[in-house]
């Protein structure tokens, strides 16, 4: 079973329209959509469960990587696909992640800067800020991905819920520490090129959000140096990479 994990934050817009075009590419296939609401003040939560979602709701808005992270411990699925409420990777691309785990990756990550991706209507400064911060991601955590933000990422279920369990970052860096703590896991990670649209609505403030994230890749980079507890030491990647992709 796949299962599909969305965060959503005020989000009573643009959902109907995802969830349709995830249903619609999923019909006839096993899978459950799981949408956190993270303390929406609109009706996020009642649209969700009017499309049958799962929905699990926090009380109070705690930001990204906590509304994700919920969703994935809560999800069932032998396969995790992580994507964005305003659907910016299409789910239609979810087929080269699965190529990606077909090809023995725990964890397929969604790129809009690697061979065969492809952006529209980015504007020119969101493109610098994006490459800004991913020089700061390389040289705090030595991570070699070119993109770890984008919002479409596919993770062997068992993978996925342990490295989850594991992560602390409630804001937008989640990505980051979930990446990092793969690497010291030893999960195998590909970065795989996707489309990409710029969608009118984000809530990502660059100067607001931008110093919030900075000191979250500092947080990130202490917890990476620590991590010579036996939490991480003495935990092993599960042998899954063999396991089937369906």
């Amino acid at each position: 079973m796949l299962s599909v994990v969305i965060p959503a934050y005020n989000e009573e817009t643009r959902l109907p329209g995802a969830l349709g075009a995830v249903m619609e590419y999923l019909a006839g296939r096993e899978h459950e959509i799981v949408v956190v609401d993270d303390g929406s003040s609109d009706r996020t939560a009642e649209i969700a469960e009017k499309f049958g979602c799962r929905v699990v709701r926090h009380p109070r808005n705690l930001g990204k990587g906590a509304a994700v992270k919920t969703g994935v411990i809560a999800s069932r699925g032998e396969l995790v696909l992580v994507t964005d409420a305003d659907l910016a990777a299409p789910v239609t691309e979810l087929s080269k992640l699965k190529d990606a785990l077909e090809r023995g990756a725990d964890i397929a990550i969604g790129s809009r800067d690697v061979p065969g991706a492809r952006v529209r209507r980015a504007s020119l400064k969101r493109k610098l800020a994006g490459r800004l911060f991913n020089i700061l991601v390389r040289l705090f955590t030595g991570l070699p991905h070119r993109d770890t933000q984008c919002g479409f990422k596919l993770f062997r279920g068992d993978a996925a819920r342990l490295l989850f369990s594991l992560a602390e970052c409630r804001g937008y860096c989640f990505d980051v520490e979930v990446l990092v703590l793969a690497r010291e896991m030893g999960f195998k990670v590909e970065e795989v090129g996707v489309s990409w649209t710029d969608v009118p609505g984000s809530k990502v403030r660059l100067i607001r959000d931008g110093c919030r994230m900075f000191r979250e890749l500092v947080q990130i980079r202490r917890r990476s140096v620590g991590n010579s507890s036996s939490a991480i030491a003495g935990t092993s990647a599960p042998g899954s990479a063999s396991s089937p992709v369906s």
